[in-house]
């Protein structure tokens, strides 16, 4: 089985549907899935990004694509009381789950990722947080600082694997290769399929040239 490593933060409304669709993108192809947690606002302020419900113009938009892309795709999307909210105690609660050191487990990720997107309620709700803490990890303290300190790991280890956003879906290197292979956003589940299919354009040389930079013009 291919290994698969799905890099998400709650926040993201796309991270939501893409964790939904996954299964059924990648149906019929052999892989196991890591889900890693991470901090989008650490991946934006490396890369001097702003994200999108940062932008008002871009923020609506986004509000109202995801609502059709949900709709499209089955599944239950609302955009909760407060957005952008503090995602933090969100993915400590996921890190403190994680007994295994390979992340948390796909139950454990749905029950965050609802919890956010689907009923429209506050994210940070007291009541809320407390009851979705209780159901997955009522013995373990998010707020320890191990947890804090792997979320910050793995926000380290995000960027310097070249991690930009969320979601990414990153494969092993082919054979020949050093580096894994990233594939971003909720529209790239259908390249992750076609590579875990054999897809021969993943074997020649268009991935790589794909990927050259072209030196042009640069925004100061």
């Amino acid at each position: 089985m291919t290994p698969i490593s799905f890099w998400f933060d709650p926040i993201s409304p796309y991270a939501w549907l893409a964790f939904e669709r996954l299964p059924q993108a990648l149906e019929g192809c052999s892989y196991v899935v890591r889900y890693r947690p991470v901090l989008l606002a650490g991946l934006l302020k490396h890369w001097g990004q702003r994200g999108p419900a940062e932008i008002a113009p871009k923020r609506n938009w986004t509000y109202r694509q995801v609502q059709w892309l949900a709709q499209r795709q089955g599944t239950p999307l609302q955009v909760p009381a407060a957005h952008p909210f503090n995602p933090l105690p969100l993915l400590r609660l996921l890190h403190a789950c994680d007994d295994s050191g390979l992340g948390p487990n796909r139950w454990q990720c749905e029950q965050v990722l609802r919890h956010v997107w689907e009923g429209g309620a506050a994210v940070d709700d007291p009541q809320r947080m407390s009851a979705l803490t209780q159901q997955l990890a009522p013995a373990l303290d998010p707020a320890a600082e191990p947890v804090k300190a792997a979320l910050r790991a793995a926000g380290d280890d995000a960027v310097a694997r070249g991690i930009f956003g969320v979601p990414t879906l990153e494969l092993p290197p082919r054979a020949g290769e050093s580096e894994a292979r990233l594939f971003w956003g909720l529209d790239s589940l259908e390249m992750v399929a076609g590579a875990l299919r054999g897809d021969p354009w993943f074997d020649g040389p268009a991935w790589a040239e794909g990927g050259r930079a072209r030196p042009g013009i640069e925004r100061r």
